[in-house]
């Protein structure tokens, strides 16, 4: 076995057996990784609170050439995100972008992926009552641009033709984005795009993340806009059951 330490942050946890957890890792340095917590379930001592989702650090991993399950000898946590979990609407935020992370990632190393989901946790841990729904969206489409799949918002995804940039246009899903009026036309179907939500689109792809004057018609509008992009481009055709939550609220009726 060949020992790995990386900086990691815990994006889903299950039990094993009578006393173990599996774990699902983002690393800086491995991309997505699992891993077995030999122990945890039978006693805190040994990984304390690294087995809680959202919590990172550095974690020491025994990894194995052809094998998929890793070990985890050790995870040494410098931050535990206890806001995420305190309020429902950041808890479902971030279980969506370590959702998204499990779905898109691969295990190799993205230091820039890993970062822009570094980054995005901490916006919806921080983000003020009633404005984690945006801070989400905007990491979303950050983490979608870090992973190589953004839309194109300033120019056609047809014809590539470039576009006003205050115009209304048809998004595409299958296209990749925006479309000019003659691929309009041509398109099957699309979503009319306006002008203001291109803009935020543009912010959020770039890095951005102001979310102070985005209402919650828009942000649910964008949330929509969200759910379908992925669906087309996540090939495998299964559910994204966190986003599903988030997206509808159903933890506000429980």
């Amino acid at each position: 076995m060949t020992l790995m330490v990386t900086d990691a942050v815990v994006l889903h946890a299950f039990d094993y057996l009578e006393s173990s957890r599996i774990l699902r890792l983002a690393t800086r340095d491995a991309g997505v990784r699992s891993v077995l917590a030999r122990g945890a379930r039978s006693s805190r001592k040994r990984f304390g609170s690294a087995v809680d989702l959202f919590a990172q650090g550095t974690a020491q991993i025994h990894t194995k050439p052809g094998r998929d399950l890793d070990t985890l000898a050790a995870l040494d946590v410098s931050r535990a995100r206890p806001e995420l979990a305190a309020d429902l609407g950041r808890f479902t935020g971030a279980s969506a972008l370590a959702e998204l992370m499990l779905r898109c990632a691969i295990a190799v190393a993205e230091p820039s992926v890993y970062d822009a989901l570094l980054v995005g946790l901490d916006a919806v841990g921080s983000a003020a009552p009633g404005q984690a729904r945006a801070a989400t969206l905007a990491s979303a489409w950050r983490l979608v641009a870090e992973l190589g799949f953004a839309p194109n918002v300033d120019a056609c995804g047809s014809c590539q033709a470039e576009l006003e940039a205050e115009a209304t246009v048809r998004f595409s899903h299958p296209a990749g984005g925006a479309l000019c009026e003659r691929c309009a036309r041509l398109a099957p179907s699309g979503r009319a795009l306006p002008a203001e939500a291109r803009v935020a689109l543009r912010v959020w792809l770039s890095g951005g993340a102001d979310v102070s004057t985005l209402s919650d018609l828009d942000a649910r509008a964008h949330q929509r806009l969200l759910r379908e992009f992925l669906r087309e481009h996540l090939a495998d055709g299964r559910p994204l059951r966190a986003f599903e939550v988030w997206e509808h609220d159903e933890w506000s009726a429980a």
